[in-house]
């Protein structure tokens, strides 16, 4: 997956290719003072700035008629503080240079996401996460941060220096400032052992506590249409090292996870009548398999096929219930679903706008590969996941606005009235800013 194309005369798009965007320039800055430099050249020029990443969002969140900063010369490890445990990066590093360069120092993050292409400013700022009963996003694990904000001043945020700062910015969206460094708690490089097996929905469903409370790390994804699903579970282990021999590994997580379900995508796109039989055939293409290997390699996988997505956080204790309706919903529709349901879980945090803040969450994941209409799967399964309560990712398609915000998260007014202090030109604002924030 390439980082974001700036396409022909300076149009800016997505990874999904959903979101495009024409600013009125680019900066690419190689330093805090250059950053901090083209935000005030900015505001005299009475444009909007917003920083972009991999454009791994399928949001318009990054999105800007103004100021475009593409961070790639901030790039790297600043520090590396052993005695504290911590590791202080720049913002543009991307997350696989990260998780490479921490394995080198014999460190590891202690929970990801399952792709590694975003930057670690674009990621922790839109609420990235994987699943952990115990271990939250990767927002979650920053222990400080520093940020450029809208007079071009750079400001450190921990729970010491500048805490209600720190509260909110750690998932900030982009609205409170540039964030260009972040330390991130580090732990020593330790092993996983995952084990992906088939099981059925309906087993899935009935024992989801006792397989979400004996693993560190549950995950499984539905197949609609049928009544299967693969699951898998990470748990630390004492060795030895078993990773995927690499033939295995090729035909697996290439050759089925990403050639064979490509062409799948690409009949089921062209007679979508197909679907469900295809669907049947792929969720019983995947046999059980087990290895042990570092986080970053049991964690993470390569997503070649492009797609769009809309996930949402619901409480964890409303996860059935929210996934029967899902079913029901698919099965009642017509509707032909030729990618699978991703389900995950994480903790409570502290996060102002954290999806899982204060709450134990659950994220039911849906997908439609890229090219497809999905706007009728979407609206449907939104219906759903709204009347649980449900937070949608901030990176991921929805169509909440602050209102729907103010009533789902208790902490809301909280950080629009710090965005008032920090941003109060709102030159760190965009359309879709205004939408879930308000104007």
């Amino acid at each position: 997956m390439s980082s974001t194309a700036s396409g022909r005369n300076g149009t800016w798009r997505n990874w999904g290719g959903n979101v495009a965007a024409r600013p009125a320039r680019e900066v690419t800055p190689a330093s805090v003072e250059e950053l901090a430099d083209a935000v005030r050249k900015a505001a005299a020029d009475g444009l909007k700035v917003k920083a972009v990443g991999t454009g791994h969002s399928f949001t318009s969140i990054a999105a800007t008629d103004g100021v475009l900063i593409r961070p790639q010369l901030l790039t790297g490890i600043r520090d590396i503080d052993r005695e504290a445990g911590t590791v202080t990066v720049e913002a543009g590093t991307p997350l696989k240079r990260l998780n490479i360069a921490l394995a080198r120092e014999g460190l590891s993050l202690t929970n990801m996401g399952d792709i590694m292409e975003q930057t670690v400013s674009g990621a922790t700022s839109t609420g990235t996460h994987g699943t952990g009963r115990e271990s939250g996003s990767i927002a979650a694990q920053i222990k400080g941060l520093e940020l450029v904000t809208a007079d071009g001043s750079v400001l450190s945020c921990s729970e010491k220096e500048n805490p209600e700062v720190f509260a909110a910015a750690r998932i900030g969206l982009g609205a409170l400032g540039i964030v260009t460094a972040i330390t991130f708690a580090v732990e020593p490089i330790f092993l996983l052992t995952a084990l992906e097996e088939p099981m059925p929905f309906d087993r899935v469903l009935a024992e989801f506590d006792e397989l979400w409370a004996e693993n560190e790390h549950f995950e499984f994804y539905w197949f609609p249409h049928t009544g299967s699903t693969n699951t898998k579970r990470n748990n630390r282990s004492a060795g030895p090292e078993k990773p995927v021999p690499q033939i295995q590994g090729w035909i697996e997580d290439e050759f089925l996870s990403n050639g064979v379900f490509q062409v799948a995508q690409w009949v089921g796109r062209a007679a979508p009548g197909t679907i469900p039989a295809i669907a049947r055939i792929s969720s019983k293409a995947l046999s059980a398999r087990t290895y042990t290997d570092i986080p970053y390699k049991v964690f993470t996988s390569p997503r070649r096929v492009r797609f769009v997505e809309m996930e949402y956080a619901v409480p964890r204790a409303a996860v059935a219930e929210t996934l029967r309706e899902l079913r029901a919903m698919v099965e009642r529709s017509g509707l032909k679903v030729s990618f699978p349901v991703e389900v995950r879980t994480a903790p409570a945090d502290d996060i102002t706008l954290s999806t899982a803040s204060g709450r134990d969450s659950a994220y039911i994941a849906v997908h439609m590969v890229k090219g497809t209409p999905y706007q009728a799967y979407f609206t449907a399964a939104e219906r759903i996941f709204t009347a649980h309560e449900g937070r949608p990712h901030w990176g991921k398609v929805h169509t909440r606005d602050a209102e729907y915000f103010a009533g789902v998260y208790p902490r809301f007014g909280e950080f629009t009235a710090l965005r008032d202090r920090l941003d109060p030109e709102r030159r760190f604002q965009n359309d879709y800013l205004r939408r879930v924030l308000g104007p």
